[in-house]
């Protein structure tokens, strides 16, 4: 049966718009399979125009969030099959529903594979400056304030973003940023917690080790030890409810 929505008032018409129905889905109160009203009917329900309805729904369906069928209507996907990457950026910044356990596991199990993968390539194809870039930061590490965690994280990331760009890989930095949110939450958590503390130092020794492995040309080496540092850390997270 077709659903209605509250009217836009007051706000960006086109991503308002798309954001009102994207957590219609993401929320499951728009089910996989079900048409939705026609545009026609949504521009009025949302009090817009029909080119902004269309605009929405057409950004909703690069997503794989809904399908537009011709002469048939629009129907909700189940993102789960259909869905992006943007659509899992989606998820990890919806803010009206705590993000989904299992989800946190999955992006956990996809960084290791993605970041083992981002060492072995950086040991193999990183350049002189990537390095010095490298290195800066972990000198940044042992310089900031241990009850910054904020820096701390901050940092991290860029550890682990720079790696994936000296990787030599277009898509590996993106994918890392799309996770932004969502690791920078989790090492955030780990930072804040063993602030301090002999966890954060072996975060940053094994930053030195990975970094030395890249810097020698000894890609196997700095995938096994990116991969240990992820083990552990995701480790000490499960003990803190991260």
């Amino acid at each position: 049966m077709p659903v209605s929505l509250e009217p836009v008032q007051n706000q960006s018409l086109q991503q308002t718009c798309a954001l009102r129905m994207e957590a219609k889905i993401l929320s499951g109160e728009w089910i996989a399979g079900q048409r939705l009203h026609s545009e026609r009917t949504l521009a009025q329900e949302l009090q817009v125009s029909r080119p902004v309805v269309h605009q929405a729904l057409v950004d909703l369906a690069a997503k794989g969030l809904v399908c537009i069928v011709p002469r048939r209507g629009v129907f909700v996907c189940d993102y789960r099959t259909s869905g992006s990457l943007a659509v899992l950026s989606t998820l990890l910044t919806y803010k009206d529903q705590e993000i989904d356990p299992q989800l946190i596991h999955d992006l956990i199990e996809a960084r290791k594979l993605i970041e083992t993968e981002t060492a072995r390539l950086a040991a193999q194809k990183r350049t002189t400056e990537q390095l010095k870039r490298i290195e800066t930061i972990l000198d940044q590490e042992t310089t900031a304030d241990p009850g910054d965690s904020r820096s701390l994280t901050e940092l991290d990331f860029s550890f682990h973003l720079e790696i994936a760009i000296a990787s030599a890989n277009r898509v590996y930095p993106m994918i890392l940023n799309s996770f932004r949110s969502v690791y920078t939450h989790l090492t955030g958590l780990f930072f804040t917690t063993y602030q301090g503390r002999e966890p954060v130092q072996r975060t940053f020794i094994a930053h030195r080790n990975i970094l030395e492995k890249i810097s020698q040309q000894e890609p196997e080496k700095a995938a096994i030890l990116m991969a240990d540092m992820l083990d552990e850390g995701a480790a000490f997270l499960s003990q803190i409810g991260g």
